[in-house]
This record gives C-alpha cells, sequence and structure tokens, in this order.
C-alpha cells in the first residue's frame, strides 16, 4: 500500500481526520438546494486552504468529512474555520433556513 507523505524541508507527514457534524437540534435543514450548496461550499474552502477531501458525505442533519490536512493548522482550527464560513454563506445564501 503506497501513501502519500506531504514533505517538508525536514518533515514527511500525514495528517488524516474523520469529522463528523451536525445541524442545531439535528433539524433536516439540508435539502436539496441548501445540500448541494453546502457541498460546493466545503469542496472550495478545502481547496483554498490546503485540505485534500478524501470523502464526504452531507445528510439532511449531518455531514461527515474525511480529510487529509497540512501540519501548519491544528484540525480544530480547520473545523471552526470550515464550519464558520459554510454556515455564514449558507444563512446569507439561503434566508429560509432561520424559519426551520
Amino acid at each position: 500500500m503506497t501513501q502519500e507523505y506531504r514533505k517538508g524541508h525536514h518533515t514527511m507527514t500525514r495528517l488524516m481526520v474523520h469529522i463528523v457534524f451536525v445541524t442545531k437540534y439535528r433539524y433536516h435543514v439540508l435539502e436539496e438546494n441548501i445540500q448541494k450548496g453546502c457541498c460546493y461550499l466545503l469542496i472550495l474552502i478545502c481547496e483554498a486552504e490546503g485540505i485534500e477531501l478524501q470523502k464526504g458525505v452531507v445528510s439532511k442533519d449531518h455531514v461527515h468529512m474525511y480529510m487529509e490536512y497540512p501540519p501548519s493548522k491544528s484540525w480544530s482550527e480547520l473545523l471552526k474555520l470550515i464550519k464558520g464560513h459554510t454556515s455564514r454563506i449558507l444563512h446569507q445564501e439561503f434566508p429560509q433556513m432561520l424559519l426551520r
């Protein structure tokens, strides 16, 4: 099994994390266009931050992400960034989410 490592000047790393986060009260708000928009945003944010998204699923009330991230950031920092950006943008794009 060949694994791809991120190589620095004096380091070789492969940091992987499986993250699951849920909507508030597990409400089914990630439906139809909102679900597609959320998926698209997650891909864009991961690409911008140098995160390799290995697998991911956006369900009606939760999101699964299996990703490889750079050693320059902690996984908690990445989760805060991902959840913050997607939440803010989805609420701007789909104000009806607040009514559910």
